[in-house]
């Protein structure tokens, strides 16, 4: 009996060798068919998404320069649902998006809200889509000060300030700002100012003189923008992707490449929700240069650029 056991395992062995062998390849074949890189003949279009205050662009840029390197990326959309945010990350998405345009086409598609320095970084797109309710512009330059000096006094804690020059603690909450200190305020919104309206006149291929009569922190809807030059034509995201296509020539449909999502997003994300904590409310009491708007629901939404 024993003997004749054998040809029956022998037979299962091979079996099941062929089949692990068959489902090592089919398994291979499932992952090549499923990675769109070398082997889609589909046109590429990359997808960049700028959600909420912008306060770093480390991750932005990095994403802009990946798809500008990647020959199988023929053109990129940037998705923008932003208020603005910090003078330097601004600028500095800014600059790369001028860059990458140089050898791809760039479309910004503006969400609910592209306003101040959300803005600012379409206006370096080629083409800007948003939608007839948009709210975008707010082009103009707000600075804000904590001021607890008389609250100080009242409690009996006094602020004692070695510093190396008069002006080192300008803007410091536990002292009034003197005339001298608004002149050299003011000049500095007056400069970052200039900035934001030659940046937007760049940009848009507008005049000085055309974009200073709207810099005055103004709101428009995307319809409003559209007849004053800002915006190029209404529409959603997927008119967006359309017109990337039209401008990358790509025939056929097209593929959406998305970033690689980063590892230690979960943990920004958690740094996002509780960035109003004692240390973010210390930080705020500093001086800062902001495009601020107000929502009428009395949501204030801050953008230090």
């Amino acid at each position: 009996m024993a003997g004749k056991k054998h040809p029956i395992l022998t037979v299962l062995i091979i079996i099941a060798g062929l089949a692990l062998v068959l489902g090592a390849i089919m398994f291979i074949m499932l992952n090549i068919s499923s990675t769109p890189s070398s082997l889609s003949f589909k046109g590429r279009i990359g997808v960049i998404t700028v959600e909420g205050p912008i306060s770093q662009s480390r991750k932005i840029t990095s994403q802009l320069a990946q798809f500008k390197k990647d020959s199988k990326i023929k053109a990129i959309v940037l998705r923008i649902d932003s208020p603005g945010g910090e003078v330097g990350p601004t600028q500095e998405i800014f600059r790369e998006i001028q860059k990458t345009v140089q050898t791809k086409k760039v479309i910004a598609s503006l969400g609910s809200v592209a306003a101040s320095g959300g803005y600012y970084i379409a206006a370096a797109a080629d083409r800007i889509i948003a939608a007839p309710g948009t709210i975008t512009g707010s082009i103009g330059v707000i600075m804000q000060f904590i001021r607890v000096e008389e609250l100080l006094k009242k409690i009996g804690i006094d602020f004692e300030t070695l510093k190396s020059g008069e002006f080192k603690d300008i803007g410091s909450p536990g002292r009034e700002i003197t005339e001298r200190d608004r002149e050299i305020l003011n000049a500095v919104i007056e400069d970052i100012q200039r900035q934001f309206v030659e940046g937007v006149a760049d940009g848009r291929n507008l005049s000085l003189e055309q974009v200073r009569q709207i810099a005055d922190g103004r709101i428009f809807t995307g319809a409003q923008a559209r007849k004053l030059g800002l915006v190029d034509e209404l529409g959603n995201f997927e008119d967006a992707v359309l017109i990337a296509k039209e401008l990358a020539g790509i025939e056929g449909e097209a593929t959406l490449v998305y970033p690689e999502k980063d590892k230690l997003e979960l943990w920004n994300l958690f740094l996002d929700i509780t960035g109003k904590s004692l240390i973010q409310l210390i930080r705020d009491m500093n001086p800062k240069v902001e495009y601020t708007w107000s929502s009428l629901a009395g949501k204030e939404v801050r953008e230090n650029y």
